[in-house]
């Protein structure tokens, strides 16, 4: 009830933006499925990201399929990518995986410049589509509905991935993660596991990218430039890799770090960025999701120490 309070009061452009953190938050959760339990660095999700904003776009506009049949096809798209990226590259780690991924997100954007692509990608000029309304007659703005829709989605995905790392696939994954020969030696297959792992990230991020092409209305290939990798890859650090609520607290800084900066100095707004951004590192080195975690156990045993106390 909390999260759909904000329908009644809000206005389209806050509505806006707390998609926005939404859809973020969910590529946001890829990413860190593979960076913070998988213990692989990926700097090309912004490849994944168009990848799905991309279907999503073309599917509606030249084969006129409804927006939410795109969704699923996006993921798919998105998984299958990864799947293909992952295959060779998950064999390499460390730096190398890093620039693999970095490749994939610096040549995306040029190939949908393609010419032979142009008739499905708009090329340079990119797709512009149809922001859905509220079906059933519900009295909703595009902007409400996206955002309830936005939530739903988001909420399902970082539930079943919650229920996944605590099942016996997410033990691997950070077993993998931990100790790679171990893992091997006690019946994990490594390079099937990882390569599997970064093709649900993928999905999750593709997904996360057809919401934002529905939200924004439109997808060309300088919205998806290699920045827009290196900005989910900083808003997994700042929220906490190896953190599930970590991939919220990265969305709201991706989102809303960015105009605090530009009010606060218009002249040089990237300048106010990196030290916001070197502060949040300097001062919460485990991400905004550790400092949370830190804070509530540390509440905790002071509450317990007083009960303590008491007793005696």
């Amino acid at each position: 009830m909390v999260l759909i309070a904000p329908l009644g009061f809000l206005g389209d452009y806050q509505l806006f933006r707390l998609t926005l953190i939404a859809t973020y938050a969910l590529a946001l959760l890829g990413l860190n499925l593979v960076m913070g339990f998988g213990g692989q660095i990926s700097l090309g999700h912004g490849a994944f990201y168009a990848s799905g904003a991309y279907t999503t776009a073309i599917l509606m506009t030249s084969a006129g399929v409804p927006y939410w049949a795109t969704l699923p096809c996006a993921g798919a798209a998105g998984a299958a990518l990864g799947f293909l990226v992952g295959w060779p590259a998950l064999r390499l780690r460390g730096h190398y995986l890093a620039l693999i991924t970095l490749a994939l997100a610096t040549a995306i954007p040029q190939a949908l410049k393609c010419k032979a692509l142009e008739p499905w990608t708009g090329g340079v000029q990119g797709v512009i589509i149809d922001k859905p309304g509220a079906p059933f007659g519900l009295p909703l703005s595009p902007d409400g509905w996206l955002y309830l829709l936005a939530l739903a989605i988001t909420a399902v995905a970082f539930t079943l991935v919650a229920n996944l790392l605590r099942g016996r696939i997410g033990r691997a994954i950070v077993a993998v993660r931990d100790h790679t020969l171990a893992a091997e030696a006690m019946g994990v297959h490594v390079a099937r596991l990882k390569t599997r792992t970064f093709a649900l990230s993928a999905a999750l991020t593709a997904l996360a990218g057809s919401l934002g092409a529905l939200e924004t209305e439109f997808v060309s290939p300088d919205s998806f430039t290699v920045f827009l990798s290196i900005t989910l890859f900083v808003g997994s650090v700042v929220g906490g890799v190896a953190s599930i609520g970590g991939a919220v607290a990265g969305a709201v800084f991706i989102v809303m770090v960015p105009p605090l900066a530009n009010s606060v100095s218009r002249a040089a707004p990237g300048a106010v960025y990196g030290v916001i951004l070197i502060a949040c590192l300097y001062l919460m080195p485990s991400g905004i999701a550790g400092l949370l975690r830190r804070a509530a156990a540390s509440s905790w045993w002071r509450k317990r120490k007083r009960g303590g106390e008491h007793v005696a």
